[in-house]
């Protein structure tokens, strides 16, 4: 289950597939359905570390179709193994937003500064649900609210790049923000606004979770 009105979650080995009844707004970088989009189904799919394949979106819709999960949906895909996926909920007021996140360091980089390189598949994937009604520069203020927060924790774990720089990503991360469009349209969502405010803090706590998990597998309490 998933702590999200009217979502879910199943993960096993292959991929975390979040699903949900209502139609969902979505705005990503994601392989599959990228862009501005509406789905039910956003996809995480696990790749080997050393993946190769030239038509990745191929495969994920190939993927999909075996799984019954027709299009419309949203899809990604990371090396990091499914059983250290993490969520998190977090409620103010009418609001209600949940961050779905793995965290895989390999190629960390820092934005301006390192070297493009061979991509490898080692990547932060961050998928966040809000059951409000987002406009659409709400949704891309949001995408930029995320990943304040997402470096803001690495930057705060003291993640570096093998240059030595300290680390604001990985260079294939992906993001993922969807809202239901309940209630009344919000303009923004900035740091300053409280639908913004509450992505930050929801997107900081579930990031620490999963970098404790890439850091410390399987040795972690399985009940955090």
């Amino acid at each position: 289950m998933l702590d999200f009105p009217g979502g879910d979650i199943q993960i096993t080995d292959e991929a975390a597939i979040i699903t949900c009844q209502k139609p969902l707004s979505t705005v990503s970088s994601a392989l599959v359905g990228g862009g501005f989009f509406c789905t039910q189904t956003i996809i995480n799919y696990h790749v080997p570390r050393h993946y190769n394949n030239t038509e990745p979106a191929g495969e994920l819709r190939d993927y999909a179709q075996a799984q019954a999960i027709g299009e419309p949906f949203v899809g990604l895909m990371t090396a990091v193994p499914m059983r250290f996926t993490k969520t998190l909920t977090l409620r103010r007021n009418t609001l209600t937003v949940t961050s779905i996140i793995t965290a895989g360091l390999h190629i960390a980089e820092a934005s301006g500064l390192t070297v493009p390189t061979f991509i490898t598949p080692g990547t932060i994937n961050i998928i966040v649900l809000v059951d409000a009604n987002l406009v659409a520069s709400a949704m891309v203020n949001a995408i930029m609210t995320v990943t304040e927060a997402k470096t803001a924790v690495l930057v705060e774990h003291g993640v570096r790049t093998e240059e030595g720089y300290l680390a604001t990503g990985t260079m294939t991360d992906a993001v993922v923000v969807g809202c239901t469009g309940s209630g009344d349209p919000l303009p923004y969502a900035g740091p300053a606004t409280e639908v913004g405010a509450c992505i930050g803090a929801c997107v900081r706590q579930c990031m620490q979770k999963a970098l404790l998990y890439w850091r410390n597998g399987d040795t972690c309490d399985a009940r955090d």
